[in-house]
């Protein structure tokens, strides 16, 4: 079995234990993943749209990384502080996965690790290697 990582570069996740994705073999599980910038701040502070936007992006980004593509991907997860938003978090998931329609979640949590981020969202990742 053949395993890497790849972080994010937060100084949370020696801490924490854990890494931004990881590959094992042909599958990519990316952890939740939040609208963060390249310094680690977030970003589109009171849009959800933005936010769910800036997860997707990080999200390939770490994908790309480990040799795999949105179009590689199998399931999602998606977390929401306020349910009330879903259609924002769902229209930004849908122009990213529209023709891929991978299986996915949407559940309303009571708070993420800062309270300004709205959604936090988890892909994961099987890879054709033919």
């Amino acid at each position: 079995m053949k395993r890497e990582h790849v972080g994010s570069g937060t100084r949370w996740e020696p801490v924490v234990g854990y890494a931004r994705a990881v590959r094992v073999d042909n599958a990519v599980y990316v952890s939740g993943t939040t609208a963060t910038n390249d310094a680690g701040e977030v970003v589109a502070v009171g849009d959800a749209y933005g936010q769910a936007v800036r997860c997707l992006e990080n999200i390939s980004a770490a994908l790309e990384r480990l040799g795999a593509r949105l179009e590689d991907v199998v399931r999602t997860r998606m977390y929401v502080t306020d349910i009330d938003l879903w259609e924002q978090v769902g229209r930004a998931h849908g122009e990213f996965f529209s023709l891929i329609r991978p299986a996915t979640s949407m559940v309303e949590v009571s708070g993420l690790i800062a309270r300004e981020m709205l959604v936090e969202i988890e892909a994961e990742a099987v890879i054709d290697e033919r």
